[in-house]
């Protein structure tokens, strides 16, 4: 991967993180609730694509025009802007100690820029923790949100925060609904799209030496003291 991916030359960040954690695994895997988790624990900045995405369009900047213009319509923000709406966020201030990100890289496209903007400012990912969770498990898990039909739009799931009646909301009383998206059929979809990119960012960082596994089937907990046990492991190497 050349400089040339890092879509804008040697602009480089501004201060770089001295610890990059990636968080590695499919929709469902966990992966949002344990990069926030594990920020809090080692004093780190969670940041989120997702999170990025949003706050763009809520600026005027030129950055998050580009951003709005393929979020309206619904479609995936391509590499390059991607990559520049990151390279922004790690330069700020509040990053310098360090980051764990969540939802970047989805690519190995990604993942080699990454490497590449993070050598010129002489750092690295200090790790990659990648949270297995077997696709029937995460069918099962994505297809248990239930939405309430009122304007508040309040969100439950059957097994992890589930109604205290069944089949209707807490909070106004309306009927739980299932959204098209968290039916069975179109997760299964949805994970035949996302996962093989995703496996390959998983095999980038198996060759680059950074990656490291956990079962994401036990308990939330047991799965935090192991991810933390991993990154200050990690961060002591680095």
């Amino acid at each position: 991967m050349t400089h040339a991916a890092r879509v804008d030359g040697q602009r480089g960040i501004l201060v770089a993180p001295s610890t990059v954690l990636v968080m590695v695994g499919a929709p469902g895997a966990g992966k949002g609730t344990q990069a926030i988790r594990l920020a809090q624990e080692l004093d780190l900045v969670s940041i989120s694509t997702g999170d990025l995405f949003r706050a763009a369009l809520r600026e005027g900047t030129p950055l998050a025009s580009e951003v709005r213009k393929f979020v309206e319509k619904g479609t995936l923000v391509p590499d390059p802007v991607t990559l520049r709406v990151v390279e922004e966020r790690l330069g700020q201030p509040d990053a310098a100690h360090g980051v764990v990100l969540d939802g970047f890289p989805r690519t190995r496209v990604q993942a080699e820029a990454l490497d590449a903007m993070l050598v010129t400012d002489q750092s690295r990912v200090s790790a990659a923790l990648y949270i297995e969770v077997e696709a029937p498990e995460l069918v099962r898990r994505l297809a248990g949100r239930r939405v309430c039909s009122g304007p508040g739009q309040h969100v439950f799931h059957l097994d992890s925060r589930p109604p205290k009646t069944p089949g209707v909301c807490d909070f106004d009383g309306t009927p739980l609904v299932q959204r098209n998206d968290d039916k069975p059929e179109t997760i299964q979809a949805r994970l035949a799209r996302q996962l093989p990119p995703m496996y390959e960012v998983v095999d980038h960082y198996q060759n680059t030496g950074v990656l490291h596994a956990v079962r994401g089937d036990r308990p939330m907990d047991d799965i935090t003291a192991e991810l933390l046990r991993l990154a200050q492991r990690a961060t002591r190497k680095a």
